[in-house]
């Protein structure tokens, strides 16, 4: 059952204008999540990271919709979405939430957006072949298993630190609003990239998504990325952009050799002077890329 809200978790007055899209619920195993569904026509699912929400997407969404079905879920604990706090938070019940939207809203096909962890979380429902994927853009992220990680990335898995950095300070959050792009971020922008994350409780999928980032064996979630990497092959062929922040400190020119690896037909657009957040920095270039990438047949 869809759930359409008169009114969201959060007061999104502040920032209606630049997020003025109807929000809707829908539930899953441990609460609900919220999505935007947005115009009609192909479907264009996209998919978020850490530590944004479907926000980050608000020019794509605008830009796409009057030609296509434009879908943005905010995962389990970002965003509009609930915030259980005794959810696993895992790689696998991310993917499985996503499968579950796809299957009630009906979808038969669709083209993937993927940004950070909306990487391996898309791939993963891309590899269970429920629905025909069409095309992907890939977006400064993975889908493939690598103990390539900053060291301030490090240092916030530690228990403890991690929780009191983290969900104490913000220092996901509120950080990656200067380091995550090359562009200085207006105060308007920052604050729509905050509004969720406002409090300790708030902030649980932030903490949880970090210490969710296998680095070894032994780590739950090594075993769902293994997998997702062993059948990506099977998108080889499938039409694929990917538009890359050169100055991305986190999801390096590493994660782009990873990529062009494994999808050496993709159309590969390397922006020297943008960041992690590549929407932001450089939105005036992407989103005619993607426009044109998606108008080819």
């Amino acid at each position: 059952m869809v759930l359409v809200q008169d009114t969201a978790p959060f007061d999104l007055s502040p920032i209606r204008n630049l997020y003025p899209f109807g929000q809707n619920r829908f539930s899953v195993p441990g609460g609900h999540l919220n999505y935007v569904d947005e115009g009609s026509g192909p479907a264009v699912l996209m998919l978020h990271g850490n530590p944004t929400w479907s926000f980050y997407y608000r020019r794509l969404i605008t830009a796409l919709r009057p030609h296509y079905r434009v879908i943005v879920p905010d995962h389990m604990g970002c965003g509009l979405s609930d915030r259980p706090q005794d959810y696993p938070y895992r790689l696998a019940n991310h993917v499985e939430n996503v499968s579950l939207l796809v299957q009630h809203l009906g979808l038969r096909e669709a083209t993937l957006v993927l940004h950070d962890w909306g990487g391996p979380i898309g791939m993963g429902f891309a590899v269970r072949r429920s629905i025909h994927i069409n095309k992907f853009v890939v977006l400064n992220t993975t889908a493939f298993l690598s103990t390539h990680i900053p060291l301030r990335i490090t240092m916030c898995k530690i228990p403890g630190f991690g929780d009191l950095a983290i969900r104490g300070f913000n220092g996901f959050a509120g950080m990656a609003t200067f380091m995550a792009v090359e562009q200085p971020m207006p105060p308007a922008v920052r604050r729509g990239y905050l509004l969720p994350y406002n409090s300790w409780h708030n902030r649980i999928a932030t903490l949880r998504f970090v210490q969710d980032i296998p680095l070894h064996q032994n780590h739950p979630s090594w075993r769902t990325g293994a997998e997702i990497e062993q059948q990506l092959g099977m998108f080889r062929d499938t039409p694929m952009l990917i538009c890359w922040g050169g100055k991305d400190w986190c999801f390096d020119d590493h994660f782009l050799a990873g990529w062009m690896q494994r999808f050496p037909q993709a159309d590969v657009r390397r922006i020297d002077d943008a960041g992690h957040y590549v929407l932001e920095d450089a939105h005036a270039y992407i989103i005619p890329a993607v426009e044109r990438f998606l108008a080819q047949t």
